[in-house]
C-alpha cells in the first residue's frame, strides 16, 4: 500500500514524503506562508490531475496543442471541516485544436478519469469551462 509520511519541523510546518519520494514542504500558518497549505495543494493537485488528462486525450485525438493553463479557484465551507464546498476550473488551450476534441476531452478528464475530481466532488460543485486560442493558419 502506498505510504506517504509527514515529518513535522516546527510551528505549523511540515515536511511531507510522497510514496514515491517526493518531498513537499506544507505551511498551514497563513501568516508565515513558507509554503503551501494542505488545502491549496488539492486545487493544484486538481488542475494537474485533469491536465495530464487533457493533454493524453488530445493527443489520442490527434490534436496539436501548443500550450495549456488550467486556473483553480474554490470557496470553503465557513465551518470546520473546512472543505471546498465551490470549485471553478477555466482551461486555456492553444493550438490547432477542434473545439468538440476540447470540450470532449475536458468532459472524460471530469466526468470519468480525473481521481482528484471525482474525490472533490464528493462535497464540493466542480464547474469548469474552457477558452482555445487558435494558433498558425
Amino acid at each position: 500500500m502506498p505510504t506517504a509520511t509527514v515529518k513535522w519541523t516546527g510551528g505549523e510546518e511540515f515536511l511531507a514524503t510522497t510514496p514515491s519520494g517526493h518531498a513537499v514542504p506544507f505551511d498551514a500558518d497563513g501568516k508565515h506562508n513558507a509554503a503551501p497549505n494542505p488545502m491549496e495543494i488539492l486545487l493544484a493537485a486538481l488542475g494537474s490531475c485533469s491536465s495530464v488528462d487533457v493533454v493524453l486525450i488530445l493527443a489520442k485525438k490527434r490534436q496539436k496543442l501548443t500550450s495549456l493553463e488550467v486556473d483553480v479557484s474554490g470557496e470553503r465551507a465557513t465551518e470546520p471541516p473546512r472543505v471546498w464546498t465551490r470549485i471553478e476550473m477555466v482551461y486555456r488551450l492553444a493550438g490547432e485544436l477542434d473545439e468538440k476534441a476540447v470540450r470532449d476531452s475536458i468532459e472524460l478528464s471530469q466526468n470519468k478519469y480525473c481521481s482528484v475530481a471525482a474525490m472533490l466532488g464528493k462535497t464540493a460543485k466542480i464547474t469548469y469551462r474552457y477558452e482555445i486560442a487558435k494558433t498558425g493558419n
